[in-house]
């Protein structure tokens, strides 16, 4: 399946796909409360336009964006409205949420009469999707009508489909190929609607060769769609690396895809699209991946945004041993949690539970001065050198040594001998200089 279309660097970790990726996607009512956290994407929090004792419908709009750069949120049960208050979300924070008990009715709005994408004018289509309250669900949870709103739209030559799924684990975005591949399809559909001069490309990793041979087939009458077979390796989702194995153009930190003609969203993501265009729901749902050898029955669930963490588990078997580490997302890119008593969000993609915590174990030693993480940084700067200037809190020399161009994959950690803490340092470190640089 050809896949020579990759990037320099990178590592190929165990990828632990085989666990859940023939599992179908099961779709999971929620049993108790639902909590909607403000703040579920990048950008200002949405304020609440329902109030404590309020009946809800699934789909009603229960809080609306809190600027441009933000996003509304929908009810995804009917019920009442229990409370308005902080709950703690995945990431440990304390944010205000919406809280609805659910009568177990799942009553929905009507969604008013759908058209066809023909008879969509750009705006209204650009309107749909900002009024769904559609972010990217990849993880960064930018809003999506942002992203598709560029300065100069004609110069867009690629919208791009992030099919690689490269995070070890992760198996939602193959499961919705494999099962809804029009649904990928339309929802691209509608994002090339805005785009006069770009071609859709739907970029997959090599190692999902029925998805490319089902995407092909279906897009082989459509001379605005390709569909790219990348070679298997992380991080090859990792936004630049796709750009540049699918396109061969390169973008640095201080620069957005669109400044080099493209325009990148993941299968969730395009899904959510279409939905909004052609069906007028908003962003209610999405794929999770509940795994990893700490659970009874690995599983891809279709998960109500709301629905607490504790019942995922349980639908998946609950614990089969009791975990050493769970994890929001993969092994990667996600991060250790200390709580399941949280709600799903947008950006929720995995649940990882291991029975090792291999980085806990792990006995850290000096660097040895070998070279593995700058070969394998798909960023192409010396990790072991800026780790070093971020313990000194060396923010200068960080910066002169390319230190923002970080990714921050994990490559680095992953391949090092000695086992240093590298990615941690240099993402601690970034953090502080973009902080540093919105004060001023």
């Amino acid at each position: 399946m050809g896949g020579k279309l990759t990037f320099n660097g990178g590592i190929h970790p165990y990828d632990g796909k085989d666990l859940s990726k023939d599992k179908p996607i099961r779709d999971i009512l929620p049993k108790g409360d639902l909590v909607y956290p403000l703040s579920q994407h990048i950008g200002a929090p949405a304020k609440p336009v329902v109030k404590k004792g309020d009946h809800v419908l699934t789909g009603q709009l229960i809080a609306e964006a809190g600027g441009f750069v933000s996003a509304p949120i929908y009810a995804t049960v009917s019920g009442t409205v229990k409370a308005i208050e902080p709950h703690r979300t995945v990431v440990g924070d304390n944010v205000m949420s919406v809280v609805i008990e659910n009568d177990g009715q799942y009553e929905e709005v009507d969604y008013g009469v759908c058209k066809p994408l023909a008879e969509h004018t750009k705006e209204e289509i650009i309107q749909k999707v900002q009024k769904a309250g559609v972010v990217g669900m990849g993880g960064a949870g930018f809003p999506t009508h942002v992203k598709l709103s560029p300065k100069e739209p004609d110069k867009i030559d690629y919208v791009i489909v992030n099919g690689a799924e490269c995070e070890p684990y992760l198996t939602s975005d193959y499961r919705r190929m494999i099962e809804e591949p029009q649904k990928v399809i339309d929802g691209l559909r509608c994002e090339l609607a805005l785009f006069d001069n770009a071609k859709g490309v739907i970029a997959i990793e090599n190692n999902k060769p029925d998805c490319i041979e089902k995407m092909k087939e279906l897009t082989k009458d459509d001379d605005r769609i390709l569909v790219k077979a990348l070679k298997t390796k992380y991080p090859q989702g990792s936004e630049r690396q796709l750009i540049y194995a699918s396109t061969g153009r390169a973008i640095n930190c201080d620069m957005l895809p669109s400044d080099v003609g493209c325009i990148v969203n993941n299968v969730d993501t395009v899904c959510a699209i279409g939905a909004a265009v052609l069906e007028n729901k908003p962003l209610m749902y999405r794929i999770v991946t509940v795994t990893g050898d700490a659970i009874a029955d690995p599983c891809n669930f279709r998960v109500r945004i709301g629905t607490n963490y504790h019942e995922l588990i349980e639908e998946a078997g609950g614990f089969k041993q009791e975990p050493a580490k769970i994890i929001s997302g993969g092994p990667m890119m996600g991060f250790g949690i200390f709580d399941l008593d949280v709600p799903t969000t947008k950006t929720a993609s995995a649940l990882l539970c291991l029975t090792k915590d291999d980085v806990s174990a792990a006995k850290t030693g000096p660097c040895i001065s070998c070279g593995m993480c700058v070969e394998v940084c798909p960023g192409r700067v010396v990790p072991s050198r800026l780790a070093k200037a971020a313990e000194h809190g060396d923010k200068e020399g960080f910066v002169k040594m390319n230190g923002m161009e970080c990714c921050e994959c994990g490559c680095c950690s992953f391949i090092c001998p000695a086992k240093r803490p590298l990615t941690q340092e240099i993402k601690s470190m970034r953090k502080m200089i973009l902080a540093d640089r919105k004060k001023k």
